[in-house]
């Protein structure tokens, strides 16, 4: 394999708009003055280009090929004005042949295992998306990608034993994938990203078990929920209003009045008794109290503001 740099292929153009007929670019050494830096006409880079590269009548730059590392560039007309200069250029694409140049610290390029999030529904070359289907070798039967550029990615991922390996984990990584076993992709449908809640320090607890429904401790463990339902201690403190109703349809006390008399050995008067009886009026009185009922009892959403794309994770 080989790398290139974004110049190569393309169409250079004057101040005045019209093609670098004749132009020349100078390919040269990172963080030199003018030190030429080898470019080839073939990927495999035994070829050499001419040093520097002229370009055609369209002012076109023809295809060449670069060592790792970075660059600098010169570009001019065909009569030495300077048109473009840029040092430390990053030669995009690995390769394993000479030309000098200075080698790229694979930390500073994206490496297997990471995740990006694209605005996009469909595959993504060099990357899987995190759908929860399966990768695995060209024979293996794999739902989201079945090639052989998947194995770095299965072994990467064969030590977590959240991801079903199909048939079972064997002996080790490279076992199952010669075998042609599929493992599962994680599932981030419908799931946010976030942070475990301890990362090599101690857990922060702004995720606990008790809220988030699983350990946040976990590595790929999910959590949370569209919508919840509240229990009764969560309810917020309240009063439910109080209705009373009071009615008496009437009732009457009769009283008797005696004169004179004493008390006999019965506990009686023994005088005689008044004609005359009082009735009381009707009071009307009567008196209830409901509570009255609220609510429904529904789940309520529980979402963030939030807009949709797909996560990918690179092989």
């Amino acid at each position: 394999m080989s790398g290139t740099i974004p110049l190569s292929l393309t169409q250079q153009f004057n101040e005045f708009g019209k093609p670098l007929k004749g132009g020349q670019l100078f390919l040269i050494q990172a963080g030199t003055v003018s030190t030429p830096q080898d470019g080839f006409q073939d990927s495999q880079l035994t070829i050499k280009m001419p040093y520097p590269i002229t370009l055609d009548a369209a002012g076109r730059i023809p295809q060449f090929f670069l060592a790792d590392g970075f660059i600098k560039v010169r570009l001019q007309d065909a009569i030495g004005v300077v048109q473009l200069a840029a040092d430390a250029i990053q030669v995009i694409g690995p390769s394993g042949g000479g030309g000098g140049g200075t080698p790229v610290d694979p930390n500073s390029l994206i490496q297997m295992g990471n995740i990006i999030a694209r605005y996009s529904v469909g595959g993504l070359a060099g990357y899987v998306r995190l759908n929860g289907l399966t990768i695995g070798s060209a024979v293996s039967g794999a739902t989201e990608r079945a090639n052989a550029d998947c194995q770095a990615l299965f072994q990467f991922l064969w030590p977590d034993l959240n991801l079903a390996v199909s048939g079972g984990r064997g002996a080790s990584a490279a076992l199952d994938w010669a075998a042609n076993k599929r493992i599962a992709i994680p599932d981030w449908r419908g799931c946010a990203l976030a942070a475990m809640d301890d990362m090599g320090n101690v857990p922060a607890v702004r995720l606990t078990t008790a809220f988030f429904g699983n350990s946040p401790l976990v590595l790929g463990n999910a959590g949370g929920a569209e919508s919840v339902g509240l229990t009764t201690p969560q309810l917020p403190v309240h009063a439910h209003p109080n209705v009373l109703n009071w009615f008496d349809p009437g009732h009457t006390h009769p009283w008797f009045n005696y004169d004179g008399g004493s008390v006999n050995a019965g506990g009686g008067f023994g005088g005689v008794k008044s004609p005359d009886t009082i009735t009381s009026a009707p009071t009307n009185i009567s008196a209830s109290i409901t509570n009255a009922n609220a609510g429904g009892g529904l789940a309520h959403g529980n979402i963030q503001p939030t807009r949709l794309c797909t996560f990918y994770i690179k092989l």
